[in-house]
């Protein structure tokens, strides 16, 4: 339930879309587009949201995991009343087993096995602030998936 109208998730959510329906190249320039609008010491919700989709839109694990930093580090400064003004239901700690779910598969694909191995463990231990469902259900799935790889050294791309 969203609680407030707010034009830059309405922003972010276009593009996200864009980038789902295959169009990555527009979806990364109206995400850039929105993250030198609200910059580095912006809205923590906006730049949290903003970091965790463009990590999504590189190829590249090392550009994703500059953004992946970034929407950590935006989460950090969040709080659950900010969030809470978007959606009445969000909870900051429910973002963390994805942030370090990112974070851990990007370090486990440039080969840094140790870092991935923390951000594995870091998502394992907020894995109790998911909801409920198919989207904590995918998480915690892929939590298990990435620890697995990690444990196995392997530093191929995920499908």
């Amino acid at each position: 339930m969203t609680t407030a109208a707010d034009p830059t998730m309405e922003e972010i959510g276009a593009a996200v879309t864009l980038g789902h329906q295959g169009d990555v190249e527009t979806a990364r320039r109206d995400l850039l587009a929105i993250w030198r609008r609200i910059g580095v010491l912006g809205d923590p919700l906006h730049r949290c949201t903003v970091a965790h989709y463009l990590a999504d839109l590189y190829d590249d694990p090392a550009e994703s995991l500059v953004w992946d930093v970034r929407a950590l580090d935006a989460a950090d400064a969040l709080t659950d009343e900010r969030a809470q003004r978007h959606h009445a239901n969000l909870q900051v700690a429910g973002f963390y087993p994805s942030l370090h779910l990112n974070l851990a598969d990007n370090f486990r694909r440039l080969g840094a096995f140790r870092a991935a191995a923390e951000h594995i463990d870091h998502a394992k231990r907020h894995l109790s602030a998911l909801p409920d469902g198919p989207y904590g259900d995918t998480i915690r799935s892929a939590v298990q998936e990435i620890g697995q790889a990690v444990a196995d050294r392997s530093t191929t791309r995920r499908v």
